[in-house]
């Protein structure tokens, strides 16, 4: 392993060195596989396999092989200390992951991308004392990294609040201008530290004041963001973890860090771009906006309420021919995703063709409903997208909508008040007929009225979703 092979710029190159480069282009070969393979439910568990492989390679040949600035290799007793955090880390992953419930997935998502936003800070604040006076390079990946990770960390641990009803928004005219004097602060900040001439440890007080200001930053940056954008949010935070973890790669001159860093920081923020694709707004808007817990202009009573029996509702759908299904976060709160796969698979047995409308930020995640459905076995080429769904819907006899609001809204349409409008949504209000099952007259997430209530095909089924769709099976084995 120590035999020499050749100088670069005079450094000695040895074998063991080149199968680490080697490991390494292996490890990136896999994490790009597993990315392509995610973009499917069929691959998609597959693809985590895949990229956990890479990880592992890069992980176990770093341990063996790394060298330091010095040529010195990672002492038997450091490595079995590595072994030992990977083990608890690994343990308490295991354990939480296991216990999690679906409806806190996305709860989860955004506390493990905060523990590797710290993981990136740390490893910028532990390293910047090391940093060369002078070596602009160095010091800019470094405050980059703390900056990165910081925000990422503070801002998917307030994420992670309003996702769980622990935090609430905060919607003020002034925020939009304390979050840009905290940003132009850090910044300025952190450009004083990269061009100061002082070595770290004089800087040390400034590196701290960083950090302090980071994290505030990255409250105040998801505090006012409305619980409609948390899809937006957090993939947006999962890619400036990446980044952060790139820069921690630079840190260390680690390949695979950087490689497996811009991976994630890019497919982050090209499904960031992605969302607000879907929601027909801009990043900028997003991040600057109060969306979510606005009212519309057109709020208040838009017609009369109608409700349906069980009994009716279960005649309906016995007798359609063709029902399309339109899941929402209520779906995931009612834990009904394993009777509608029931309610799903009768209706197929009664010659009913069953589809499933999957809108891109329905629920609290990218994705969420795909996992949900996934969960209970509801089969891929069931699961249709929105923009493949639409042309079809005035030819279906029932649009089902549990537990979604915004997303059928139809003041995307034709309500220039709303601050959902321009958004593309499900065009449930083209139905024959249309069922909404809710607890009651609540608003959805964006806190708006849903005008889909009042049209005249609506009917309200109210209830708890899992208990009404239980009760739906009972009646159509009846008929």
């Amino acid at each position: 392993m120590n035999k020499v092979l050749g100088i670069i710029n005079g450094t000695e190159f040895t074998i063991g060195d080149t199968l680490l480069e080697l490991s390494y282009l292996v490890a990136a070969l896999l994490f790009v596989t597993g990315l392509k393979m995610l973009s499917h439910p069929e691959t998609a568990r597959k693809g985590n396999l895949w990229a956990f492989g890479g990880m592992a390679l890069a992980m176990l040949t770093t341990l063996l092989l790394h060298k330091d600035g010095e040529g010195n290799q990672i002492s038997l007793t450091n490595i079995w200390i590595i072994l030992a955090a990977i083990g608890v880390g690994a343990a308490i992953g295991w354990i939480i992951a296991r216990k999690v419930k679906m409806t806190a997935m996305p709860q989860l998502v955004s506390f493990y991308n905060a523990t590797g936003g710290a993981a990136s800070a740390l490893v910028a604040l532990l390293e910047y004392p090391n940093a060369v006076a002078g070596d602009v390079g160095s010091i800019l990946v470094t405050v980059l990294g703390l900056i990165i990770g910081a925000v990422a960390f503070s801002g998917s641990m307030i994420a992670f609040g309003k996702l769980d009803g622990k935090v609430g928004d905060i919607m003020k005219p002034f925020m939009t201008y304390l979050n840009l004097f905290l940003m132009a602060l850090t910044l300025g900040l952190g450009i004083y530290i990269i061009v100061s001439p002082n070595p770290p440890a004089e800087m040390i007080w400034a590196i701290y004041t960083l950090l302090a200001l980071s994290i505030v930053y990255g409250v105040m940056f998801v505090m006012p963001i409305g619980g409609a954008d948390m899809p937006v949010v957090i993939s947006l935070l999962n890619s400036f973890t990446g980044i952060a973890a790139a820069m921690a790669g630079f840190i260390y001159n680690n390949q695979a860090m950087i490689l497996g860093g811009i991976l994630v920081g890019a497919a982050g923020m090209i499904l960031t771009v992605l969302m607000c694709k879907a929601m027909n707004r801009s990043l900028i808007n997003v991040i600057i906006g109060a969306f979510g817990g606005g009212a519309s202009a057109a709020s208040g009573e838009q017609g009369t309420i109608k409700e349906i029996t069980l009994s009716d509702a279960a005649v309906l759908m016995s007798y359609s021919q063709r029902i399309v299904i339109i899941p929402g976060y209520g779906l995931a709160v009612a834990q009904a995703q394993h009777i509608a796969q029931e309610l799903d698979e009768l209706l197929e047995g009664k010659g009913v063709d069953v589809k499933y409308a999957i809108h891109p930020v329905a629920g609290r995640m990218p994705g969420h409903m795909n996992v949900l459905l996934a969960e209970a076995d509801v089969p891929y080429e069931k699961l249709v997208e929105m923009d493949d769904i639409n042309p079809d819907m005035p030819n279906v006899d029932v649009a089902i909508v549990i537990g979604a609001n915004d997303v059928v809204n139809p003041a995307a349409y034709d309500d220039p008040g709303s601050p959902i409008y321009g958004m593309p949504i499900i065009d449930a209000h083209l139905a024959k007929n249309i069922i909404i099952m809710k607890r009651g007259m609540g608003k959805g997430y964006a806190g708006i009225e849903n005008a889909l209530f009042f049209n005249d095909k609506t009917r309200m089924l109210f209830g708890d979703a899992k208990g009404s769709i239980q009760k739906l099976v009972t009646e159509i084995k009846s008929i």
